[in-house]
């Protein structure tokens, strides 16, 4: 497929020299190796977990610092080089044109960003280690967030589904000011409680605006407008209809749930 679209940022050298065709053909041959990462992330859980059991939790102060900050710094950059693009689509071509259009897997900048957003997905995989080593509560929606979003990221770049350039920006952009607040709160900085509030809100929003973009796709594959296929869009809405309710629950629990307690106590 040939990129009609005109960019408005100068792209940087190496995203020029990017290869957009042979990273999807790799991942057309090995996506499948996902549910190997996802299946020794399993391991690792249930079986960290139980070495952990007699052994003190390590501090990791650290290494987490600067865990947190290197992906802080990766999906502050992803977003800048893909929301502009993004915008870009939405306000000369219309919202169709930003659903629909495949470009954002093949243009001269989203191209590169494209393919390490999916290929973030498995070291992402390393936040549980040092839940694990510091004895901290695993709650589900952590590590099924973690298994969901690489097997479906693996799974539909492959395919250069419609809709991916809104899922990969809304999660830069998510992930971004996430981990900054990790990055901060593990070097020790007291952040405002209304800053996690405002993460975990905007995941929410992130999860509604996924489950409107589905519907959009579907609605304008009929007419063959948008490139995608029934399984994906299922599997998709799925996910994100999952991810609505868990952080519907994580937010009632975390934040109103202590706060009536808290004033039931007073």
């Amino acid at each position: 497929m040939k990129d009609t679209s005109v960019h408005p940022k100068k792209e940087y050298e190496f995203e020029k020299q990017f290869n957009e065709h042979e990273a999807i053909q790799w991942m057309q041959e090995n996506w499948k190796k996902s549910f190997l990462f996802s299946a020794l992330y399993a391991a690792f859980i249930f079986g960290g977990r139980h070495l952990m059991n007699k052994r003190a939790k390590f501090e990791l102060r650290k290494p987490l610092v600067l865990w947190s900050l290197s992906l802080a710094v990766f999906s502050i950059f992803g977003a800048v080089r893909t929301a502009p693009y993004m915008l870009y689509i939405l306000m000369t071509k219309g919202l169709k044109q930003s659903v629909c259009d495949q470009s954002f897997y093949i243009g001269p900048v989203s191209k590169f960003w494209a393919y390490a957003f999916v290929l973030s997905k498995a070291p992402e995989l390393g936040d549980t280690i040092f839940i694990i080593l510091r004895k901290q509560k695993l709650i589900f929606l952590h590590w099924y967030h973690h298994i969901t979003v690489l097997l479906y990221s693996w799974y539909s770049y492959k395919d250069m589904v419609a809709g991916g350039g809104w899922f990969m920006t809304m999660n830069y952009g998510v992930h971004a000011v996430m981990y900054s607040y990790y990055a901060l709160r593990a070097a020790g900085f007291r952040v405002s409680r209304k800053f996690a509030m405002f993460i975990t809100l905007s995941q929410i929003t992130q999860m509604l605006v996924g489950c409107v973009i589905n519907y959009l796709v579907f609605s304008w594959m009929q007419h063959g407008q948008c490139h995608s296929h029934v399984q994906n869009i299922i599997w998709s809405s799925l996910m994100y209809l999952s991810y609505f309710v868990l952080f519907c629950h994580f937010f009632f629990e975390a934040y109103i749930g202590k706060t009536t307690k808290a004033r039931k106590v007073d």
